[in-house]
């Protein structure tokens, strides 16, 4: 599936300083996606940085083969996003 990354999200990307292949790397293998709004989805993948915990959240549409992200960021509030128990020991 291809994915692109809007011009308004690869500005935000730079300023956050997100590499655009963690964005790819999450949207391609999420460790977890999520429903977002008006019929989005939100995948999440853990990341250390610095030795500390950061969750990348992917806002995403798929439509017809096309993934278009919206936005990305990342948060150090992993428990406040991730959803279910599943590898709580990695959170």
């Amino acid at each position: 599936m291809k994915i692109e990354i809007i011009p308004i999200a690869e500005r935000k990307l730079r300023k956050r300083g997100i590499a655009s292949s963690w964005v790819e790397e999450t949207v391609g293998s999420p460790e977890q996606v999520v429903p977002g709004f008006g019929g989005r989805k939100v995948a999440h993948k853990r990341y250390t940085i610095r030795g500390r915990r950061y969750l990348l959240r992917v806002v995403y549409e798929e439509k017809a083969g096309i993934i278009s992200v919206i936005t990305a960021y990342l948060t150090s509030q992993v428990k406040r996003y991730w959803e279910g128990t599943e590898n709580e020991d990695r959170i």
